[in-house]
């Protein structure tokens, strides 16, 4: 079974990001433990992915289709703090991510974060206009002369 549990605690409780950007989260553990799994729950899909299992040595374990490139996690020297970077955000990250460790075969959940709305980046066609702009002050200055 999976319970929520106060062993682990999870900063920060939402996440609004931009595609292509990268995110952190952070597990807190009240103590070492032998490793730490990430899991996603995704309403959309209605399921709950295994990430990655990172384990006291520092070897990660990756779900299956799971992008190396995409998730990593790295670990304090304390042992009782880990963070997940998620890299090249897209809209399917989406969802809630927990960080769980195994105690007494149940597996125990962090509080959780929610990757809310990965927002798309501007359509290139709005920063076209912008380089052009400078132009423009050209032009007005050059009139200014013939005035003068």
């Amino acid at each position: 079974g999976f319970c929520t549990n106060l062993l682990l605690s999870q900063i920060p409780g939402h996440i609004l990001a931009q595609t292509n950007n990268k995110t952190e989260i952070i597990c807190e553990l009240k103590k070492e433990h032998v490793g730490v799994y990430w899991y996603r729950w995704s309403q959309e899909r209605q399921n709950f992915e295994f990430l990655v299992f990172f384990n006291l040595l520092g070897k990660a374990t990756y779900g299956t289709n799971i992008s190396q490139d995409k998730f990593s996690v790295q670990s304090a020297s304390s042992r009782t703090s880990y963070s997940l970077h998620i890299s090249h955000l897209h809209a399917s990250d989406n969802g809630t991510y927990y960080c769980s460790i195994s105690q007494s075969s149940q597996l125990l959940l962090g509080s959780g974060t929610r990757l809310v709305d990965v927002l798309p980046l501007p359509p290139k066609t709005t920063q076209a206009p912008l380089s052009q702009k400078p132009v423009r002050c050209v032009t007005k200055s050059k009139a200014a002369v013939r005035k003068g």
